[in-house]
């Protein structure tokens, strides 16, 4: 038996739920499962028994529980021991673009909240353990934790004439769920959200773009559009594998604990 095993069985032991066990220790359900059924193949006995509402813990559950829970303690312990006499590792955080700078000045704080054996790295674009990212920018296989829920709106030159002068962003996800709200031809294209902020400001014309960044741009102002519904998901992008690093676990339950905090602004947290 491992670490991992008896985390997923203390997991499913105490939620009395593989589904509610998976999201506590932000896992898939198979993964999860498969802990499961390795730890009871080195045991060679059942722990758990499903049932249509959940699983039903046996006697032999049990009887492991407050060792598993002992055992886990001591693991912990060990790891913190030994880590805290070495130099501080590196954690590498990538930052992919039109993430606003509230959004990562909230990862800082949530890494300056976690062990001084953690020294975090940012650096741009889809690298590092983990990304702070755009829902839609999140790879089939990661794991997503979101953090805020960004709605859409006009942003517009603050000597608006209030003609429909259009700047769009055709290289993004979300372009084809906005070109409806689009009338006419557009007057410049931008490869991003800020970039396409940086026209408005110059007076080109008006783009729809996510709040947090709007909010952010000076000589712009915004008004919403009140015929668009459409919000974004910005959250901590991370592989399984990735869990392997105590480092992105501390930064993970870091970033749970702020969500929703006043330091997050007035954005609606998701």
């Amino acid at each position: 038996m491992d670490y991992r095993q008896l985390r997923a069985f203390i997991a499913v032991f105490e939620e009395r739920n593989i589904t509610a066990a998976a999201r506590a220790i932000h896992l898939s359900q198979p993964a999860l499962s498969g802990s499961i059924k390795a730890l009871e193949d080195a045991l060679g006995t059942t722990l758990f028994v499903r049932r249509p509402r959940g699983v039903e813990v046996t006697d032999d559950a049990r009887a492991l529980y407050p060792e598993a829970q002992r055992m886990v303690a001591e693991a912990s312990r060990l790891l913190t021991r030994f880590r805290s006499d070495r130099a501080c590792a590196a954690l590498q955080i990538g930052v992919e673009h039109d993430v606003s700078s509230v959004t990562v000045k909230q990862l800082v704080l949530a890494a300056a909240a976690i062990t001084p054996a953690v020294r975090l790295q940012l650096v741009t674009g889809c690298m590092g353990a983990a990304r702070l990212a755009s829902e839609e920018l999140r790879c089939e296989d990661e794991l997503f934790l979101p953090l805020l829920s960004d709605p859409f709106v006009r942003a517009l030159p603050l000597a608006s004439d209030g003609h429909e002068r259009w700047i769009i962003c055709p290289a993004l996800p979300s372009h084809q769920r906005l070109q409806p709200f689009y009338d006419g031809v557009p007057v410049a294209e931008a490869e991003t959200f800020a970039l396409a902020l940086e026209l408005v400001a110059a007076g080109l014309g008006s783009a729809i773009v996510p709040q947090s960044l709007a909010t952010e741009q000076r000589d712009v102002r915004t008004e919403p559009l009140p015929q668009l519904d459409m919000r974004r998901r910005i959250g901590l992008c991370y592989s399984a594998q990735a869990l392997a690093l105590e480092g992105v676990i501390q930064l993970r339950d870091a970033l749970q604990l702020s969500i929703g905090q006043p330091a997050w602004l007035a954005l609606p947290s998701s």
